[in-house]
This record gives structure tokens, sequence and C-alpha cells, in this order.
């Protein structure tokens, strides 16, 4: 457009879509609305995708996942303002969290009535809010700001440890304008954001030391090393020191979980046994017990940590050796600093492979165990799946629920890093089908999601978006019929259960916005269903109908859930 000076203009949001564009944004996330629905659209007909969603919190998931798997670039997603913006920023504190790059981009009402609190349209004072949930939170409020303002927000998500970032967007941003030539001098894409960090050499000769002296150590990889994409220095390092590894949730597929110094399948053994754990790109955290108590052998473990973050350390137990850095580079320096050195004694690696090859039959057992009247359990459905990963190791799992969740992180094995995306940190429910989108944007390959029933049920309404975009996922829910169990016993009184479900029929669901619905009662059913489903390349819906009386109560973490004990004897 132009002025009477016939000097052509530009507004906000066509500074703001070219902004994201030179910093290499190609997609968005979102729910549009006012004031963003132009920007949205102005970005599609510039040729960059926009995935709309049903709720935004789905939006904020499919942008964390996809900020997580691409690493040097946060994912984004687009809200409007207030009730919008709080949907968004759910799955933006899910992002600082679990250290996944992000940015919320939300409107907002006009400043100058918002901080009067004069009552303006979904009012809200959404920076304030928003700072304590993520890494930074920044507001735009001149054009000639946006440029430094992203710049400032994309190097904020993906330097350090990664996180969340929120960015707000007042109403009046969008219409303001400015010279299209002054506006093109002020654009620019901002140098390294995420440089190395080099750890110092006595720390990484401190660990070299503590590892060398070791009798019983134990490798614990985390979804930090997997973001970082150091599976070349994670793999020299564990081959190299010969030293078991295990992997935590989002970190299967690190080291391939079919490799002979995998020890996850005797996880206890190795965690209390062990005398050094290297902890690389992982947390101390109620994940892993704090490092405390029976989990550990009752006993203070010598901890070798490899943490981008400073005060990482020491923040459950006493750290022997901290190594500051990002993990690619301290795994390299430690990699040098251990050549030659002994491999890990013989005699710990065998008792490890031992009860690895016990724990491994078991569970071969489990899997060929028949199907009841009632149903499939979690053991015999899965180990169809178990080996449908295997031959296809390139297609990306989203897995959450409870016993969903615990017993396909332990049966379904992984053999690339970033493809198994999980409720992470939090152990958050309804990430299940942004996960999906996300991951299917991002990567172009299938995803498979493995679902809990009452876990889908949280974002299951965002089928439609999977169906509109015609994306390459087939969903599998696991349908008990209830959270934990489908067989609780009603109260009485007329009242149902608060943890029973209708065992009812997704694969219907599905059909009805044109994907493809496959109702399975065997894991020869399952087997067929899931074949076809992931050749098709379309939208699908396996509903895998589980015995009522499969499950625990909380799954693996039971000890967190408190039980009355009053009126009892």
């Amino acid at each position: 457009m132009s002025n009477e000076d016939n000097v052509e203009l530009t507004d906000g949001f066509h500074v703001l879509k070219d902004v994201l564009k030179v910093n290499g944004i190609d997609t968005m996330y979102g729910v549009v609305g006012i004031p963003i629905t132009n920007l949205a659209r102005l970005w599609e007909q510039d040729g960059q995708k926009f995935y709309s969603f049903r709720h935004e919190q789905h939006a904020g998931y499919a942008a964390s996942i996809a900020g997580y798997i691409q690493g040097d670039k946060p994912g984004v997603c687009l809200t409007v303002s207030a009730p919008g913006f709080l949907n968004g920023l759910t799955a933006l504190a899910h992002a600082t969290t679990n250290c996944f790059p992000m940015i919320l981009m939300s409107g907002s009402s006009e400043r100058e009535i918002v901080d009067l609190m004069q009552g303006d349209y979904e009012e809200m004072d959404q920076m304030n809010i928003a700072r304590p949930h993520c890494k930074a939170s920044y507001r735009i409020n001149s054009i000639k700001d946006i440029p430094i303002g992203i710049a400032r927000a994309i190097r904020t998500a993906v330097s350090g440890r990664p996180g969340g970032v929120y960015v707000d967007l007042p109403a009046k941003l969008f219409g303001q304008t400015l010279p299209v030539e002054e506006a093109q001098k002020l654009i620019f894409k901002p140098i390294d954001v995420a440089p190395a960090q080099i750890p110092a050499a006595d720390a990484i000769a401190r660990a070299a030391e503590v590892i060398k002296s070791a009798k019983r150590p134990v490798v614990m990889l985390g979804k930090g090393a997997a973001m970082a994409k150091a599976e070349a220095e994670v793999k020299q390092f564990v081959e190299q020191t010969g030293i078991p590894f295990l992997p935590m949730g989002m970190a299967k597929g690190l080291m391939p979980d079919n490799h002979p110094q995998s020890a996850a399948a005797t996880r206890a053994f190795a965690l209390a046994q062990c005398d050094v754990c290297i902890l690389v790109g992982a947390r101390l955290n109620w994940l892993m017990q704090h490092g405390k108590g029976k989990t550990w052998g009752n006993e203070l473990k010598k901890f070798v940590q490899i943490d981008i973050q400073a005060n990482e350390m020491d923040s459950n137990q006493p750290i022997a050796a901290p190594v500051v850095g990002d993990v690619k580079s301290c795994l390299a320096l430690l990699n040098e600093a251990l050549k030659g050195a002994p491999k890990a004694p013989a005699d710990w690696v065998g008792a490890l492979k031992e009860k690895v090859d016990t724990n491994k039959g078991k569970l071969a057992t489990k899997m060929a165990a028949p199907v009841a009247p009632t149903g499939m359990n979690y053991s015999n459905s899965l180990g169809v799946l178990k080996e449908f990963m295997l031959a296809n190791p390139s297609i990306n799992l989203v897995n959450e629920g409870a016993n969903a969740l615990d017993n396909t992180r332990m049966i379904v094995d992984m053999l690339e890093p970033r493809r198994r995306l999980d409720s992470g940190t939090w152990g958050v429910m309804g990430i299940g089908m942004g996960y999906c989108v996300g991951a299917a944007s991002v990567t172009g390959d299938p995803v498979i999601a493995v679902e809990g029933d009452s876990a889908f049920g949280f974002s299951g309404m965002e089928v439609e978006t999977i169906c509109r975009y015609n994306l390459p996922v087939t969903i599998i829910v696991m349908n008990n019929g209830g959270i934990y169990k489908g067989n609780e016993a009603d109260p009485g009184n007329g009242l149902v259960s608060c943890t029973r479900l209708v065992r009812g029929r997704y694969d219907q669901m599905m059909e009805a916005f044109g994907g493809k619905g496959y109702l399975v009662e065997t894991p020869a059913e399952l087997k067929a269903a899931l074949e076809e489903a992931v050749a098709s390349k379309k939208p699908c819906l396996i509903n895998a109908m589980i015995d009522p009386d499969a499950g625990v109560e909380s799954g693996r973490i039971k000890s967190l859930n408190i039980v009355s004990k009053v009126g009892k004897k």
C-alpha cells in the first residue's frame, strides 16, 4: 500500500511474517480469531504451513514437540488473547519443563485499557501471567521492534537449556505501518543463536578419573542428549567404555534398544547395584527418584553429570564430577580423555547381561500369552507393535496414558533417536494428537500413537484436525473402558465410578471425519490392521479392545497416589 507521497508501506502483519520467514520458521500451529486471523491467512497465502487446531493446548503441544525434533529452531504456536492464550500457556509451561524450544505468540488487548483494568475485550496482562511459566516473556509494542523482538525470542528459546518463550502481540501492532524500504533494513537473522558451550578441562579430567575408577558403572541417557543430536558421540562413549546404558523414556533409540550394552530390561538391579552413574542430558528428578532411596540401593552413588545448566548440579544429591556444557562438546572431549582406558569390568557387565536375558525371556512369555475372553492384555497386544517397530524404525511413536505409557515404554524397542515422543517430565496427559500433528509435519514420516482410552479423551477431537490435513497418523486406543481399569464397581446411589468410561467405538469416531477405523479384539487382528493402516499413509484409528481388568492403579507410579486410611482397621 502507499501514502500520498507514493511511498510503499508495509504493516505489522507483513513485517512479522517476513521476520519469521527470514529466521527459518516455515510452520505455525494455532487457533485463529481476533486479532490474529489475518496473520494466519497471510502466512498461508505466502506458502507457509499453518495447522489450525480445535483447541490451543493441542496446537501448543504440536509446537513443543516440533521444537524438540528440530532442536535448532523453536516450534511456534499462535493464539488469540486471554482464554486462547491461557490454553496455550499449559503447553508453553510443558515445553519449558521438558526443555523443548517453543515460542507462544498471542494477540492481546490494548495496553492503556488493560493497565487501568477498564474492561477491554478479553482483557488480561498476558505478558506477566506468562513470565513464571517460561524462560522469558516479551511484549512487542512497535512495528520497528518486531525484528529484534523475534530475534530475542528465538535465541532465548534455543540457547543454553532450551525452553518456552512468550511473545505478546497487542492488536494495535498489526495495524502500524512503516515504509517498506525502512522495514527491510530492520529485518535480520541473528547469528549463532545456540553456540556450543565448551566444558572446563579440569571438569573433563575429573569425570574421566571417576569413570576409570568405577567398578559397577552405568550410563543414564536423557532426552537432552537426544535433542542435542549427540547420537554419534553417545555411541562412541558407550562402545569405547563398554559401560551398560539405560535410556529415559524419550531417549530410547538414542542408542538402539536392542544394543548388547542395553541394561534397560534390568533397570532396577542396575541402579541399585551400580557404584557410578553417568548422567548424559538427564536430570536427577522424580523420574529417577531424586537419586535417593531403595531405587538407588539406599546409598549415595558417585554421579558424573553432563548438563548445560550449572545449577542443575547438586539439585538432589552431591555430584562427584559435574561437567557443564553442551552434550556434544562434553562427550567429544570426554571420549578423547578416555581413549585407551580399560573397559567396564567384565563381571559387572556379565551380571547385568544375565539379568537382562532372564527378564527378556519372562517378557516374551507374557507377550505370547493367549487372549482372555474379555479381551487382550497389554503384553500380548503391544508385542505386535514391538515387532512392527523393529521392522519400521523410522516411524514416530507417540505414547501417553498410565498403563499404556508404562507398558509401551517397557515392551516396544526403539532403534532411532527422537522417534519416541511421550508425556515427558511432567507426565502430562493430552499431548497425543498435538504431538501427532507436530511429528508428521516436521519429519514427513508416519506416526503411530499408542493411547490409553482415558488419555485419548484429552485431545481426541483433534482427529478432525488430523483428517483435515490428511496426515499419515495411525492411532491405537487401548480400550479397557476406564482410567487405569474399566471394571471398578459403582459406588451405589445411582452414581457411576469416577474411574469408569464407556468402552465405546472410537473407530467410528475416526470414520465420522473421513478417516479409517478398525475394531480389533486379538493380536492377529491388531497386526493386520496396523500394517494396513500405516501402509495407507492416511488417518486411521485402531480401537484395540483390552480386558477391562488389564492395568493397575496409577500405573508404575502408584506410590505417588495418596490413599485415605481413615476408617480402615
